[in-house]
This record gives C-alpha cells, sequence and structure tokens, in this order.
C-alpha cells in the first residue's frame, strides 16, 4: 500500500531525470529549453541569468505540469524564480481576473521575504499583462485594499495580514488556482499554523498546491500529507545541510567577551559587510550600540522596528552604507544580498534548523561566503545539536588575547533514538492476561466465576481449619483432667498423714 500511494510521484521523478539527463549530455541546458515562453525568456536575460539552478531545472517543469510540488532546496540556490517563473506563464494568456479576486496566493513568513517575493514576481511578469501585489502587517491597511479592488493575478501575503484583509472583504479567493507556501518550516516555526489553516479552508478545494522550504521537519511532513496531492518531491542536496561554498566554523570565547570580540574580527580583518544574528531584540539593540562606540557603523532590525525603518536599514546595507547589519530571526528571512560575505551568528539560535537559514544568507548563487559562530561554554548543547543537525563537526577556533576562563565543552554527532513502536491495545490486553495466568499458576478464574480447583482449595483450607480446632479442643479437654487428677491426689495425701 505503502509503494503504491508513491509510485506516481516516484514515475514522474525518474521521467524528470530522464528528460534532464538527455538534455545535459549535450551540453548545460537553458531556461528555454525548460518550455517558458519568449517574455518570461527575455526578462530572465535581462536580469543577467543565463544557466537554470537544479532547484529550477527539476521544479519549473513540474510546475508548468500543473502538479503538486514539495521542494527541498537551501537559501540562495534560486527557489524563488523556481516557481514565479512558470506560475507566471501559466497565468499568462488566460481570463482575467474578477474585482478584488486572486488567482495566485503565496504565503510567507515574514515583510521582508514577502517583499523579496513580490519584487521578484514583478521583475519576471514585466513583459506580461499581469497585475501583481503585495500586503503585510505592519502599515496601514487602506492602500493595500485600493489595490486589491481591481484584482489581481498574484498576490504575495503574510498570514495574519491576509486574514485582516478577507475579514474587511477586502480579498475574495473563488478564483484562486495556486497555492504556494514559501519558506513553509519558518511559518511554523513561528506559530502561524493555525492562520494556514484557516486560510485553507477558505481557498477552492481543486487548486495546484507548491510548497518550498530549505528544511524538513516532522511537522512540514504532517502538513504536506494534508496539503499535497501525489506530489513531485524535490530535493536537490541533502536535507538540512548548509551549501557547500560557505565555510564554517566556531570562536571559542567567554559570554561577556563576545562584544569585543566581534568589534575585534570587524577591524581586523577589514570587513565590510557582515550580517549579525542575535537572540533578542534587545540584545541586537545592546550590540549595535557596542559596535557604534567601537567606531563601526552598525543597525539593527527586528519585529519592534517600524517597515519604514526597516526597509531603508536594509537598503543601506545592501548599498555598503553600514558596515554591520544586525538581526533577529524574524527581521532576517528575506534578506537577500547576493554577495553577502560574512555572516555571524554572536548568539547560537535555540532552534538547530534556524542555523541553517541564517548562513543560507551567504554563499548565494555558489558564490564564496563564511559562516562564524561566536559560541560560549553555556551553548554547548545548541551547538551540539547544530552540528547533529548538519552532520558535521565545526571547527574550533580561539583568537588571541581572548581565550575563553570556561572552555566549551568538546561535542559529538549524536545519532537520534528511534521510537520503540507502541503495540496494538487489542495485543497489550492479551500479553496481560496471560502474564497475569502464568503468575498464578493458571487456577485464577475469570471474573464472575469460579472454576472446581478453586473450590476445591477452599473446601481443603475449610477442612484443615476444623481439625486445628477439633485438636486443641481435645487438648484443653485433657490439660483439665490432668489438673484435677492431681488436685484429688493431693487431697487423698493429706488425710493420709492426719
Amino acid at each position: 500500500m505503502y509503494v503504491q500511494s508513491f509510485c506516481p510521484v516516484m514515475l514522474h521523478q525518474v521521467q524528470l531525470s530522464k528528460s534532464l539527463t538527455s538534455h545535459q549530455s549535450y551540453g548545460p541546458m537553458s531556461f528555454s529549453s525548460l518550455g517558458l515562453t519568449e517574455p518570461i525568456i527575455r526578462a530572465v536575460d535581462e536580469k543577467g541569468y543565463v544557466t537554470p539552478t537544479p532547484i529550477q531545472l527539476k521544479a519549473i517543469p513540474a510546475v508548468l505540469s500543473g502538479k503538486d510540488v514539495m521542494a527541498c532546496a537551501q537559501t540562495g540556490t534560486g527557489k524563488t524564480a523556481s516557481f514565479t517563473l512558470p506560475l507566471l506563464q501559466r497565468l499568462a494568456g488566460s481570463f482575467q481576473v474578477k474585482p478584488n479576486h486572486i488567482r495566485v496566493l503565496i504565503l510567507t513568513p515574514t515583510r521582508e521575504l514577502a517583499v523579496q517575493v513580490a519584487e521578484s514576481v514583478a521583475i519576471y511578469g514585466k513583459h506580461l499583462s499581469l497585475k501583481s501585489a503585495v500586503v503585510y502587517g505592519g502599515v496601514k491597511i487602506n492602500p493595500q485594499m485600493m489595490k486589491l479592488r481591481g484584482g489581481v493575478d498574484v498576490l504575495v501575503a503574510t498570514p495574519g495580514r491576509l486574514l485582516d484583509l478577507f475579514n474587511k472583504n477586502a480579498v475574495k479567493f473563488l478564483q484562486v488556482e495556486t497555492l504556494v507556501l514559501d519558506e513553509a518550516d519558518r511559518m511554523l516555526d513561528l506559530g502561524f499554523i493555525d492562520d494556514i489553516r484557516k486560510i485553507l479552508a477558505l481557498l477552492p478545494k481543486k487548486r495546484q498546491n507548491l510548497l518550498f522550504s530549505a528544511t524538513f521537519s516532522r511537522d512540514i511532513r504532517k502538513l504536506t500529507d494534508a496539503l499535497l496531492k501525489n506530489p513531485v518531491q524535490i530535493e536537490v542536496s541533502p536535507r538540512n545541510s548548509a551549501a557547500k561554498s560557505v565555510k564554517q566554523w566556531v570562536y571559542e570565547v567567554d559570554k561577556n567577551r563576545k562584544p569585543a570580540l566581534l568589534s575585534h574580527l570587524v577591524l581586523n580583518n577589514g570587513w565590510e559587510q557582515a550580517l549579525v544574528f542575535t537572540r533578542t531584540k534587545n540584545g541586537a539593540d545592546r550590540l549595535v550600540k557596542k559596535l557604534v562606540g567601537d567606531g563601526i557603523s552598525a543597525a539593527a532590525i527586528h519585529g519592534d522596528k517600524s517597515q519604514a525603518v526597516r526597509t531603508r536599514t536594509l537598503a543601506d546595507f545592501k548599498a555598503n552604507s553600514i558596515r554591520v547589519l544586525v538581526a533577529t530571526d524574524i527581521a532576517a528571512r528575506g534578506i537577500d544580498i547576493s554577495e553577502l560575505p560574512h555572516v555571524i551568528n554572536f548568539d547560537l539560535p535555540k532552534v538547530a534548523e534556524n542555523y541553517i537559514h541564517r548562513i543560507g544568507r551567504t554563499g548565494r548563487a555558489g558564490l564564496l561566503g563564511e559562516a562564524i559562530s561566536l559560541v560560549s561554554a553555556d551553548e554547548v548543547k545548541l551547538l551540539s545539536g547544530i552540528e547533529t543537525l548538519i552532520r558535521q563537526l565545526l571547527v574550533r577556533k580561539v583568537e588571541t588575547g581572548f581565550i575563553p576562563t570556561h572552555n566549551v565543552p568538546l561535542t559529538r554527532l549524536l545519532k537520534s533514538r528511534p521510537k520503540k513502536p507502541k503495540k496494538p491495545k487489542q495485543k497489550q490486553d492479551e500479553a496481560r492476561k496471560t502474564a497475569g495466568e502464568q503468575k498464578s499458576g493458571g487456577n485464577k478464574g475469570r471474573r464472575g466465576g469460579k472454576s472446581q480447583d478453586t473450590e476445591n482449595q477452599k473446601g481443603a483450607k475449610r477442612g484443615r481449619g476444623k481439625q486445628r480446632r477439633d485438636s486443641a479442643a481435645v487438648s484443653a479437654k485433657n490439660r483439665l483432667s490432668a489438673k484435677s487428677n492431681r488436685g484429688a491426689s493431693k487431697k487423698d495425701n493429706r488425710g493420709v498423714k492426719s
């Protein structure tokens, strides 16, 4: 049964891989060989892209075919283009969208990622007569309602703001043909699962579903089982792994010396552009204050910053006006800088999968990058979890002048212990019954009934009890008789003496 349910997927994957192999034997494939039309090819050429990435080679034909897709690829490998290009082509030349309706819905976990995806849709579809829009929280809702009034072909949205717009009757889902969940793992991490379920209940049942993610957890698997129908499964790299072009290592350092070490590394190594991750918003603000005090231009983006400030700060960082950008995990999604050289984990993430997303900001599109983590002794469990996830021990270094007082304990790759399968309830009851019978010697009768052996045992006990009582009565009588005889004998002796 298991094999039969996945046969269509496996067959499609085999056919797809054969097709790709036949093309590759004649040389590198181009975007035109994937079946994309001239307006889209022209937009791709103007963007400067020549050869499709591995995820694009596999995903574009699958999306064009109208099948559901579940794709896993590292951040920075061209995931966005792998679904926007074929979706734009499917929308082109078909019926017109109605007022307040949408045809393609792309859900993202953060505002920054929503903006990035919307920019890609606009760039790749600039030679097509299609309308697109992006909606997210943190800004006024009225301008977004005005954009949706005439209807849009492609809507990129965060879940919360989309539901707000639906509740105001600003958006309708009757014409939705395709749903895309981008960075689906992060949406679950941020607690959007309830919003996603509400949105799924509002969409037409007959639609194409696409799920793209950098990591695949058990929760993602559960979601795909309920959402996707015979999906084409695409995995172009080992699951939960970092890009090979990213060099990773760890600096051991005491916790209170991390800010000083970061300033030292930036100044001594001449880093002109570095993205630094902290665990908390307050920690990001404190670190920026320290860096600025050391003469390093720095700024922070996190959830407490307004959208206008976050957008301006990110633009300054991309333009090299800011040397160090300090960010939290939530705000960093959607930061797409093609040649970002350094990513620094000032604090290790509590969720190991977030490490993959963090360092995925560098080494994009095959370029070289560096991912450096500042680790103190109290973070050893977090370090071990990351190393187990990526299946490698990270190289450790100690910077001169920052030798830690408390060394980080050595780690090893842990193997997750598989859970023992539970026995069916009926078998458990039978096992307990058998064990009980063995313990009682097989003479224990069923509840509500009496066995012959039990009656015999009770009768034997009653007989032995009566024998003991009779024996005790005889003994008492004998003792009384003996006593009376001794008394009479004494009286006789006293009579003789007188």
